[in-house]
């Protein structure tokens, strides 16, 4: 590999022949790893992933319509990298019989595991299309090396008739040959110091729980970098509702919006249209925060120069525990948690986003109003739209998740039946009787929006091979009589989020 120095004075190694022009502002940005992938034949290659994520993990399909967009379809031939980075990884893996599965399992490592940020730039190389195929000892040396032996175990029994002997044999010579992926985890970058005096907004929708909403606006109060505002959309019925309980001395400017319509959807929508920051930080009720936790968003925004970030979300063990329980959970936790790079999710409950970008791809889709996936919908959108979402360690909370309060009221309604069950939003006209769909009808929705035909179609055969073979095989006779009534919920689900489909996104 040869070097170029930037005129900041660091060292990227490269490979191939890049556009040298482009690489002082890609140095300056997000970035970690560069190629042009998408513009040299690798597209969506290597679908044979869909055997163990299927649908939910965001990279598996590639967005070409971005200049310069997140993508791990990355030539071995032809790429730049951080030279302080390559250093911390231990470089291409050989193995492979064809030398482009190399380049798909560096960038992989480095996108999933590792804590890079690897980029597909269009035009930073010349354009090469190339021709790439996986043979069968590659698809499962690739498979052993990242994956548990049930991910292999799935592939062989998704194989044809024809194939499984030779599935089976393939598997077997190389379980004794192939070794575990060894983690590399890349340093993270020293935050700078705030730079100017960007207003922030910070966003909470809350319903039935203003006890814990009013804890949390002390957390706010006491922020090293002062809120512009607060904006709290509250769905408390009326006659719940505590007099005086957001009454404060403040240093932000506090709105109260008590909402008159229903969903947690609907409410953040209600609540980044009252905003006005550069910076919107969006945060659940429930929460608790350390005094750091803005300013170490927009430091991280801005160091990184992401687009939005979504930071480290600490499960509470009850409801009761503090911040000295979440730094003594902080200290021991695996330093894997404290990586930074692509994020791999995006949590309403501390995630930040730019201005701009929230202008780019509009408000939250209601359709997820009533059941789940609504954040993740919101995350791959930026995605997809070119957006560089990272994860950021730095700013950690204590998520409590009490039993009872909040938007999820709506959730637990969709296990009932009968005349005491509320209707969801996702129904429409076609309300639930005896048979309540499963998995929620918007983990579906979500699956048919953005993934292909073939990955939801996977997503259904993992879904139940999980269902009968996962945990206690003794109870496998149990779970098969209960098999046909699985397929009756599942059916369900698809009913209706097709029909959410055809409404399509909603955002008012």
């Amino acid at each position: 590999m040869k070097e170029f120095k930037t005129t900041q004075g660091e060292v990227l190694l490269y490979i191939g022949a890049p556009d040298f022009k482009m690489l002082e502002a890609l140095a300056a940005g997000p970035g970690d790893v560069w190629h042009s992938g998408l513009q040299s034949g690798l597209m969506d290659a290597f679908q044979e992933i869909k055997f163990q994520v299927a649908t939910f993990w965001w990279y598996i399909n590639d967005f070409p319509s971005n200049d310069i967009v997140i993508s791990w379809r990355m030539p071995h031939d032809a790429f730049v990298v951080r030279k302080t980075v390559w250093e911390q990884t231990i470089g291409l893996d050989h193995n492979y019989e064809d030398a482009f599965m190399s380049g798909l399992d560096f960038a992989y490592r480095m996108l999933r595991y590792a804590g890079a940020t690897v980029l597909n730039v269009a035009r930073l190389f010349p354009v090469d299309d190339k021709r790439f195929s996986v043979s069968r000892e590659d698809r499962f040396r690739f498979y052993l090396k990242f994956f548990k032996v049930d991910h292999s175990l799935y592939m062989i029994y998704r194989a044809p008739l024809s194939a499984k002997l030779a599935e089976i044999n393939t598997f077997l010579k190389l379980k004794k040959v192939t070794n575990r992926y060894d983690q590399e985890l890349i340093k993270p970058r020293k935050l700078a110091p705030v730079s100017g005096n960007p207003k922030v907004s910070y966003i909470i929708p809350t319903m039935m729980r203003q006890h814990m909403t009013a804890s949390l606006l002390k957390d706010l109060a006491n922020q090293t970098y002062d809120l512009h505002e607060v904006i709290l959309v509250d769905a408390t019925p009326e006659a719940e509702r505590i007099d005086g309980i957001y009454d404060g001395n403040f240093p932000f400017n506090l709105k109260v919006k008590w909402q008159e319509t229903q969903g947690s959807c609907r409410a953040r929508n209600e609540a980044i249209e009252l905003s006005s920051g550069e910076f919107v930080v969006f945060g659940d009720d429930d929460i608790k925060i350390q005094p750091d936790f803005v300013e170490k968003h927009i430091q991280f925004l801005q160091t990184y120069k992401a687009d939005a970030c979504t930071g480290l979300d600490i499960m509470a063990d009850h409801p009761e525990q503090n911040l000295d329980d979440l730094s003594y959970k902080l200290d021991h936790l695996d330093p894997w948690f404290f990586r930074t790079g692509v994020s791999q999710s995006f949590n309403n409950a501390n995630s930040c986003v730019r201005r701009e970008w929230i202008e780019k791809i509009g408000l939250n889709d209601i359709n997820f109003d009533g059941g789940y996936g609504e954040d993740s919908d919101y995350g791959i959108r930026l995605v997809k739209n070119g957006a560089i979402v990272m994860y950021n360690p730095f700013s950690k909370n204590l998520h409590l998740k009490p039993a009872k309060g909040g938007y999820r009221w709506w959730g637990d309604q969709s296990k009932r039946k009968g005349k005491q069950r509320k209707p969801q939003p996702w129904e429409g006209d076609r309300r639930v009787t005896n048979i309540i769909p499963v998995p929620s009808p918007t983990i579906s929705y979500f699956n048919l929006k953005h993934f292909t035909q073939e990955q939801v179609k996977e997503y259904r055969h993992i879904y139940f091979f999980k269902q009968l073979l996962k945990k206690n095989l003794l109870g496998l006779p149990i779970k098969i009589a209960k098999l046909a009534h699985k397929r009756k919920q599942f059916k369900e689900s698809m009913i209706y989020a097709h029909n959410l489909i055809k409404k399509g996104p909603q955002y008012k």
